[in-house]
C-alpha cells in the first residue's frame, strides 16, 4: 500500500535563528521510502546528519521574518494491521541486548522510578509480556482522557498518569513509563498515522505518537491513544521520550505559527506530480 505523508510549517523568526527538525521518515522501516521532496521559501540550506537514535534531523537558520517549510513524500507500508501476539512472554533482564538495556531507565518525560510501587499494584498480576503491556494500554486508553487543552511542552508521563488528562504523546509516555517501571524496555515513538479502516476524524490532522516495548526478541507496536491495530504507521523518529524526538527545536526568536500534516492512502500515484501544498492550496 502507498500512503502519501507531509507537512507544511510556517515559522515566524524576530532575527536569524538557527532551528533543527526531525521530520523526515526514516527510510526503512514499518515502512519504506520511495519519493520525497522538500521546499523552503526563502530558499536556505539545509543540512542533514543522523542522530544518536538513527532520526533523520535538518539544521538550519532561519531568515528574520516568515519562512515556510514544506515537505511531501510517497511511502510503501504493509496493507495490514498492526500484529497483536497477546500470550508472548517477555524477557529476563539479564538476557536484554547491551543496547536494549538504557530503555529500562527513567527519562525526562518517563520518570519510571516515581510509579514503581503504583505499577506493580496495578499489572503486577498480569503475565509478563504483550499481555503487561496491553494491560498498560488498556488502563491508560480508558482512564486518560484525550484533549488538546489537556497538555503543555513541559507535560510529564507522571503529570499525564496524575490529571488523567493528555494528548497522544502523553499516552505514549505512559506507556513507556508503566513498562519501564516493570523492567519491561519501552522507547516513545512519532511518526504519521492516516485514518485507514478506522471512522475518518474530523480534526485536522498532527503527527502522532505511540511507543513500542521490546518483547519476545524484538520491539513491538503498542498505541495507548487508540488501542486497536492501525493500518499505515510511519516512523519518524524513535526516542528515551519526546526530548529525543522533538519535531522542531528552536535555538532563540523564532516560533511555529503555522502547521498542516497529511497522510493519505495514494490511489494514482501520478497525483504525486502536483506537491501536496500545491495541490492544496488550488483546492
Amino acid at each position: 500500500m502507498l500512503l502519501r505523508v507531509g507537512f507544511t510549517f510556517v515559522i515566524e523568526s524576530g532575527s536569524p535563528t538557527p532551528v533543527a527538525a526531525v521530520v523526515r521518515p526514516r527510510q526503512f522501516d514499518l515502512h519504506r521510502l520511495v519519493d520525497e521532496r522538500q521546499r523552503a521559501t526563502p530558499g536556505v540550506y539545509i543540512h542533514s546528519y543522523r542522530d544518536n537514535f538513527e532520526n533523520n534531523v535538518w539544521r538550519w537558520t532561519t531568515p528574520q521574518g516568515t519562512m515556510e517549510l514544506s515537505y511531501d513524500a510517497i511511502v510503501e507500508v504493509p496493507a495490514t494491521p498492526d500484529p497483536a501476539l497477546l500470550g508472548m512472554p517477555g524477557t529476563f533482564v539479564d538476557l536484554l541486548p547491551d543496547e536494549v538495556l538504557t530503555y529500562t531507565l527513567p527519562s525526562r518525560y518517563c520518570p519510571s522510578d516515581l510509579v514503581l510501587n503504583d505499577a506493580w499494584a496495578m499489572f503486577g498480576g498480569t503475565p509478563d509480556g504483550w499481555d503487561r503491556v496491553q494491560a498498560i494500554c488498556d488502563w491508560a486508553h480508558t482512564n486518560i482522557i484525550y484533549g488538546y487543552l489537556n497538555s503543555t511542552a513541559a507535560t510529564t508521563g507522571y503529570d499525564a498518569y496524575q490529571s488523567r488528562t493528555g494528548v497522544c504523546r502523553d499516552f505514549a509516555h505512559v506507556g513507556v513509563m508503566f513498562c519501564r517501571a516493570m523492567n519491561i524496555p519501552a522507547r516513545y515513538v512519532c511518526g504519521y498515522l492516516p485514518d485507514i479502516g478506522v471512522p475518518p476524524n474530523p480534526t485536522p490532522m498532527d503527527f502522532h505518537a505511540w511507543f513500542e516495548a521490546y518483547i519476545g526478541g524484538a520491539w513491538r507496536t503498542f498505541d495507548a491513544r487508540h488501542n486497536i491495530p492501525r493500518i499505515g504507521r510511519v516512523v519518524i523518529a524513535r526516542g528515551r521520550d519526546a526530548v529525543d524526538t522533538a519535531i522542531l527545536t528552536s535555538y532563540g526568536d523564532s516560533q511555529l505559527t503555522g502547521l498542516a500534516v497529511w497522510a493519505e492512502e495514494l490511489h494514482d500515484v501520478k497525483r504525486f506530480a502536483v506537491p501536496a501544498w500545491a495541490r492544496a492550496a488550488e483546492e
